[in-house]
């Protein structure tokens, strides 16, 4: 291993007083025993059951506390890490993998923009400017000039500036609305912020559950969609498209990671 992200539920994990019955450590890179430079996928599913055949291996029945390294199985916090062969993501020569921890998140973003189906020219607003929202803010850039991001800290603003965001919102509405900050204000400023028969994205985690902004969801006709990790579509991992970003915009990797810690 030569990187760990420190993910907020790793964070929630620790505070909330739930046994940990393994060693923490999702967002992970290292060096294979061939020398490869590899980020990893840190989901180990059945490989059986119909989620798993249809490529939607997070949503396999065994559950996330027997599947996912770092949460049910030993991560990468650690100074070796074994997993399946499936789980190695090779890196472009340009990626070091003290900076692929950021491979993993921005699969997640990856994975929650894809199933909104955004647009070329489409408007979205990414609410919340932790690592989620600023790995939603770099995956939209891909595909949209027009990304807005909501920040509340200053290194955050920054952050999202590097990566081609306008910080605020303007006086229109948005076709995507994308909530990374997870809590009852922020829900509610997404569908209040989204247009007519517009996308509402749920990338944040809701740990103490969240109350829905029906009657702008109703009223509006917004579509909700919610995410979690990342799968295969077709024959391309979304964590292997994740690699490819970073490997094309380097910048990703001085906007996000913002200390360096020893094990």
């Amino acid at each position: 291993m030569v990187s760990a992200g420190i993910c907020g539920s790793d964070l929630h994990l620790l505070s909330s007083g739930w046994p940990i019955a393994c060693t923490l450590g999702h967002e992970v890179a290292g060096i294979a025993p061939n020398g490869q430079a590899v980020a990893i996928e840190p989901v180990a599913p059945c490989g059986h059951c119909d989620f798993c055949h249809s490529g939607a291996y997070h949503l396999c029945v065994r559950g996330a506390a027997a599947n996912v390294f770092g949460v049910g199985l030993d991560g990468g916090m650690a100074e070796y890490i074994i997993v399946p062969e499936r789980c190695i993501v090779p890196l472009a020569s340009n990626i070091d993998p003290k900076d692929a921890c950021l491979v993993e998140p921005l699969a997640v973003a990856v994975h929650g923009i894809g199933m909104v189906s955004l647009a070329p020219g489409a408007r979205v607003l990414v609410i919340g400017a932790g690592s989620i929202g600023l790995a939603a803010a770099a995956v939209a850039r891909e595909i949209t000039p027009h990304v807005h991001l909501v920040a509340r800290h200053d290194a955050q603003k920054i952050a999202g500036e590097r990566l081609g965001a306008r910080l605020g919102h303007d006086d229109g509405t948005y076709d995507v609305v994308i909530d990374c900050a997870g809590t009852n204000e922020s829900i509610a400023q997404a569908a209040q912020l989204a247009r007519p028969r517009g996308a509402l994205l749920l990338l944040a985690t809701y740990w103490s559950g969240v109350m829905m902004p029906n009657f702008d969801i109703a009223a509006k006709e917004l579509s909700v969609h919610t995410s979690s990790m990342y799968c295969q579509n077709g024959v391309l991992r979304e964590i292997d498209a994740a690699a490819s970003i970073l490997a094309r915009r380097p910048a990703i990797i001085e906007a996000l990671i913002s200390h360096r810690i020893p094990l």
